[in-house]
């Protein structure tokens, strides 16, 4: 068991404010990744429908609603982070967030309750949820022109994804791999970065 650690929100309207998560064997997307993915994100995350799979700290989510976002569904299966990020989104008065206690896969094989814009879909390594879920979110989850951003363990390949997802985005930071990929939309010039 990992003791109790801090994150901080890097922008938007809760800017710098920092919050603990529980003692789990969460891995939190770093600081600097976060900065570049919402870089990336900067024309797209205002009034957007997020959901953030395996959510974990919640960090990806409440800096989503930080930086307005109307909308971030939180999906974790451990109990105490959800009750985590359900005491953050009262005591910071999140309007829009919604954190539920369920597993990635299973919860992507009912109906969705609508399209999401932006998706966030970083499950623990070495899991195999990767592939799974990106299949399963095919099924009524993404809006025309959704972005999914993907993380996962440098060192391993990542898993077939859809063929309708086009690279927008890369890079690497440490042992983190991340992506962001987008439906519907031109691949920019010039998309590798490394931290």
């Amino acid at each position: 068991m990992r003791p109790e650690r801090t994150l901080r929100i890097i922008a938007g309207q809760w800017r710098g404010r920092k919050f603990r998560f529980p003692p789990l064997d969460i891995r939190p997307t770093p600081d600097r990744v976060r900065e570049t993915l919402f870089n990336w994100l900067a024309l797209h995350i205002e009034g957007a429908r997020c959901l953030d799979l395996f959510a974990g700290s919640g960090a990806l989510g409440l800096e989503a609603l930080s930086r307005g976002a109307a909308e971030v569904m939180f999906i974790e299966q451990a109990r105490a982070a959800v009750t985590s990020i359900e005491r953050l989104l009262v005591e910071w008065r999140a309007s829009g967030g919604i954190a539920l206690c369920d597993e990635a896969v299973r919860f992507l094989s009912a109906p969705p309750p609508h399209r999401f814009d932006i998706v966030f879909l970083d499950p623990p390594y070495d899991s195999g949820a990767l592939g799974r879920c990106a299949a399963l979110l095919e099924h009524g989850w993404l809006a025309p022109g959704a972005r999914i951003y993907v993380e996962h363990a440098r060192r391993e390949p990542l898993p077939p994804l859809p063929a309708g997802w086009q690279s927008l985005r890369a890079g690497s930071a440490g042992e983190v791999g991340y992506h962001l990929y987008g439906l519907g939309v031109a691949t920019p010039a010039g998309s590798q970065d490394t931290l």
